[in-house]
């Protein structure tokens, strides 16, 4: 009786956890889609995002092309609470925090130094099957950017 409370027990656990991820709208991974977006000659592009479910949190891995037109690649782990968590392979961020607005908006700031330097807005069509990511802020020499990059669900 004692082992098969436990197990289901585990089975409903695991299915809330499934359940949880399936209802963030962010989670796959989204190629960006060029024709659709305004991005600023000469600034950096996220091509693909990439996010999963990690634990309690979500990692998002980026690919993308620099301003010097080199591959870029980052990662960053954290929860979508406004608080800061550091990122790895960005020389323009240390650290990025994501706040959930409603089921499909989250808002963001990326930061360097303790300093935001760009923030924007990510929103999810109703459909899921596109989203839109609004951004603001300075580059690395100072010069204010700005971008409206839209994303395919893949």
């Amino acid at each position: 009786m004692k082992a098969r409370t436990v197990a289901m027990t585990l089975v409903l656990c695991l299915g809330v956890v499934v359940l949880c991820a399936a209802q963030d709208p962010n989670i796959g991974t989204w190629k960006l889609n060029e024709a659709k977006s305004k991005i600023s000659p000469g600034a950096p592009k996220n091509t693909t995002v990439v996010y999963e479910a990690a634990g309690d949190s979500v990692k998002v891995t980026i690919d993308g092309v620099g301003s010097d037109g080199k591959p870029t690649h980052n990662e960053w782990t954290g929860k979508y609470d406004g608080k800061d968590y550091p990122v790895t392979g960005d020389p323009n961020s240390d650290a990025r925090s994501l706040m959930k607005i409603d089921n499909r908006t989250l808002g963001f700031n990326v930061k360097q130094g303790g300093k935001t330097t760009i923030s924007g807005r990510i929103v999810v069509a109703p459909d899921g099957k596109s989203r839109t990511v609004t951004t603001s802020g300075t580059d690395a020499s100072g010069k204010k950017v700005s971008s409206n990059a839209v994303y395919d669900k893949q």
